[in-house]
């Protein structure tokens, strides 16, 4: 293998900290990967050093990578994703932190990711899970569910984005770093617009105080160093107390915790005896079904999904009545 660099420390024990963990968290960072990405790779790092007796990668090969995604599968029993978000983790770790060439990665096998029909539920499941919702839990859970904005989506979302004027939500930085319009539902203007003056009196009450920052994507604060203490770059749904950001130890007011809304959601569906299985992310599903059922293009249904690719959006194709639920059985006949 081909490296450039030195044998840093694996694991930090005896040395202090983890050289080499610092230096993966230093590559992601460059690259503005999301903080969720830096822990899930740091951690499966992390594992695959332990799982080697605390070897240096450099050390290790094809046959020490295909034992430890076999050992997730078998004896973890993981998920296909679940095991190939262990491989992209160790691939970036040799590619862009160590520098090697990895032809024999090339034989490492992936595990593939079955095809599963997504739950949906009808308008009048939606309705019962919604009526059971108040206050930032339901104008969330409405959102999602009027809009095919994903979780992270709706919780990070800006004052700045919320466009009354046009009635539009612009989502930024979705998945794969793409931003995106999306409609704003005519029933939640008065909602939205009473979380925006919410908004706007903490955040006056945030200066008072002398805080009233937010974080910035991309360096943002850098090329202007005041975005932060605008109105315009808070977030709609915002944390209820001030928090340290863990990167830069920052006082700042963060979004909310996205735990919050799905807690909520959980409760919900038991209370609206909702018997699918039902999650934040069963409201865009269902979003999209709704549309390609009411005659909806399935290509603006694409554009309104962030979807690269039509074929990830043709799988609500398999959930609407046209499909198996519209063919008349024989024993009816």
């Amino acid at each position: 293998m081909k490296y450039a660099g030195t044998r840093e420390g694996v694991t930090g024990a005896g040395t202090g900290s983890p050289r080499l963990l610092d230096r993966v968290r230093e590559a992601i960072r460059v690259r503005h990967y999301s903080r969720r990405t830096e822990q899930a790779y740091v951690a499966w790092i992390r594992r695959f050093i332990l799982a080697n007796a605390r070897m240096h990668p450099l050390d290790l090969g094809a046959r020490e990578v295909e034992a430890f995604l076999t050992r997730l599968a078998t004896d973890r029993n993981v998920a296909a994703g679940t095991q190939n978000q262990a491989l992209a983790a160790i691939l970036f770790l040799y590619r862009e932190v160590l520098g090697v060439e990895l032809p024999w990665m090339e034989d490492v096998v992936r595990a593939k990711r079955p095809r599963r029909i997504p739950s949906v539920l009808t308008r009048e499941e939606v309705g019962r899970l919604l009526a059971v919702l108040d206050g930032q839990p339901w104008l969330m859970a409405a959102l999602l569910y009027g809009t095919g904005m994903r979780l992270m989506e709706c919780v990070r979302l800006r004052v700045k984005d919320v466009d009354f004027a046009r009635n539009e939500i612009v989502v930024r930085d979705g998945k794969g770093g793409k931003d995106r319009r999306v409609p704003l539902p005519q029933r939640l203007r008065d909602a939205l617009a009473s979380a925006v003056e919410r908004v706007r009196v903490l955040h006056a009450h945030d200066l008072a105080q002398g805080a009233g920052e937010v974080w910035l994507p991309h360096a943002l604060a850098k090329k202007y160093p005041n975005a932060g203490r605008e109105l315009g770059w808070q977030y709609v749904f915002p944390a209820p107390r001030l928090s340290q950001d863990p990167r830069s130890g920052r006082v700042r007011r963060h979004h909310v915790d996205e735990s919050v809304l799905q807690r909520a959601v959980r409760v919900a569906r038991e209370t609206a005896r909702i018997e699918k299985p039902t999650t934040c992310h069963t409201l865009r599903h269902s979003f999209a079904t709704h549309l390609l059922d009411a005659g909806a293009d399935i290509r603006t249904v694409q554009e309104l999904l962030g979807h690269s690719d039509v074929a990830t959006t043709q799988i609500y194709t398999h959930v609407l009545q046209r499909g198996a639920g519209g063919v008349l059985s024989p024993l009816d006949r």
